[in-house]
């Protein structure tokens, strides 16, 4: 079943969407959450979660790519819970380093002025990545949006993982100028 044909259940309200969800998109999702959290559990009720909110929003909202936007949920969802659960060895260290690594060009909102400005900050950090090259940009979603590990980013790109690391250091470095210029960042 093509995405616009289970969009099309979805408007509809007929509860066939999520079985076709689960179907097409449920290994998916659970490797998302997987990256995230440990516990198999923890993984299915982010993915069965996933389902219940996709259920909540769609329609009214109408994704252009459904996988992308479950992904999302899921990933959401998943960093959510590891943040509930406020464990230290979860995700195989994998998410300590990535906010560690990304803390030095983007803060997490505390104030409600810093929320509001975090919705603006997103459009500035799509727009940022939409001017990356194409494997740069695959390289930065990979870690930071998938949480994959170096290792495995190297070895999807076919290159070395020093090279991955230079990449992603250089593109946290192009980052922070750009929110700097862009008055995000003192």
């Amino acid at each position: 079943m093509t995405d616009e044909q289970i969009l099309t259940l979805f408007s509809r309200r007929d509860e066939t969407a999520i079985r076709e969800i689960q179907r097409q998109y449920g290994a998916y999702c659970y490797a998302v959450a997987h990256r995230i959290l440990d516990s198999p559990e923890d993984c299915e009720e982010c993915v069965n979660e996933t389902w219940f909110r996709a259920w909540k929003v769609i329609p009214p909202q109408q994704p252009k790519n459904l996988k992308l936007f479950l992904a999302a949920i899921t990933r959401n969802l998943a960093f959510d819970h590891f943040r509930r659960q406020e464990s230290q060895r979860r995700g195989g260290g994998e998410i300590d380093a990535v906010l560690e690594e990304l803390s030095e060009c983007v803060a997490a909102p505390g104030s409600p002025e810093e929320t509001v400005l975090a919705g603006d900050l997103e459009t500035e950090i799509n727009r940022f990545l939409a001017a990356l090259s194409p494997r740069d940009r695959d390289v930065f979603l990979r870690r930071y949006f998938f949480t994959e590990p170096v290792g495995e980013i190297a070895c999807r790109c076919g290159l070395r993982e020093s090279n991955i690391l230079v990449i992603l250091s250089r593109t946290r470095k192009k980052l922070k100028q750009h929110l700097k210029k862009e008055g995000y960042l003192a």
